[in-house]
């Protein structure tokens, strides 16, 4: 099967009060001519109409046929359209709706991948909402629909650079006592897997960075390298995985931009997505490894500021289009 004949992406609405439907009308402006970009919004009409053509659907079939010359909207029920830059909590329910229509068709194939505008979960959790975040929403519907734990993975990818993270949104001072060797065996595993379905590696080079400075300097100024990371290492290398020891966090993703590994895991948020965000600071993309069905999403929030202003810039939608569009050829490609 083509690109050009494969099922679209569905484009979560997000926020209507975010950036979400302006980028998405700029990424229709800059895709329409690549009919293996053919993506749908599951969202609100009125969002989009007078931006752009648009093309009301009812099912994702019809996504691909009209893509080239209007933008495809598959509708929500109607609520309350807020003002651009100011949230409104009425919007929660089809926010909430429109990510659980893009996995349902993801899961059921209708769907290529799952491309996720910006939430706000603040906002949502007087709806129901009950997840820590946008991720473990979309894993916990893939685990309801199969009924299997998946273990979701963030995976940062900007700047010729790919950091998946060990821990997320947590203190940094309970990093220490979160942090553990078993975790970092399993994800050590989903980022190797994930390397060679998604993103084509057939020998995957992996590398730890190492929470202390230096990486511990054999101990001297911290033990975690020595007594969690390195060990897990070791049985990575034992599972057949090219996987590092501990590397300083300093010079590790310097040593990724020159060739040296194809993907780098951060044991801490910042330590991560510095390095991403300064490389490339518009054009990065979350991915969401470990999951049954392709997720991307753009690497920044919901943007009110940008939204009332109309300064939002698409480039990390683009291009987490694009990357979708990849992984998901990758994966037909291996399975």
């Amino acid at each position: 099967m083509s690109d050009a004949n494969r099922p679209p992406l569905a484009i979560t609405m997000g926020d209507p009060a975010g950036v979400g439907p302006s980028i998405t009308v700029s990424a229709w402006n800059a895709l329409k001519g690549e009919a293996d970009c053919a993506f749908f919004v599951i969202g609100a009409p009125d969002l989009y109409q007078g931006e752009v053509p648009t093309q009301t659907i009812s099912d994702p079939s019809e996504a691909s046929g009209v893509f080239g010359s209007a933008l495809p909207v598959l509708p929500l029920d109607a609520f309350p359209l807020p003002v651009r830059g100011q949230p409104d909590s009425r919007s929660a329910p089809a926010i909430i709706a429109s990510i659980e229509q893009a996995a349902a068709f993801c899961l059921s194939g209708a769907a290529d991948a799952v491309v996720t505008n910006p939430i706000n979960k603040a906002l949502l959790y007087a709806a129901g909402f009950t997840h820590p975040g946008h991720t473990e929403f979309v894993a916990a519907l893939c685990n309801t629909a199969t009924g299997r734990a998946a273990q979701p993975v963030m995976l940062l990818t900007g700047g010729g650079l790919r950091v998946a993270l060990a821990t997320i949104h947590i203190a940094l001072k309970d990093v220490f006592t979160t942090l553990n060797m078993e975790d970092l065996v399993k994800l050590g595993k989903i980022v190797d897997t994930a390397m060679r379905q998604d993103f084509g590696l057939t020998s995957p080079r992996l590398a730890f960075t190492g929470l202390n400075p230096h990486a511990g300097e054999n101990g001297t100024i911290g033990r975690e390298e020595i007594d969690i990371i390195n060990p897990a290492a070791d049985q990575l290398r034992s599972a057949g995985i090219d996987m590092s020891d501990a590397r300083s966090a300093d010079t590790v993703f310097a040593e990724a931009r020159d060739g040296r590994f194809d993907a780098i895991i951060s044991m801490t948020h910042d330590q991560g997505l510095i390095p991403v965000k300064t490389l490339d600071m518009w054009g990065g993309v979350n991915t969401t490894l470990g999951l049954p069905i392709v997720r991307t999403s753009p690497d920044h929030g919901t943007g009110y500021e940008a939204a009332a202003n109309g300064t939002a810039r698409p480039d990390s939608l683009i291009a987490a289009i694009r990357q979708a569009r990849l992984i998901a050829g990758h994966r037909k490609e291996t399975a």
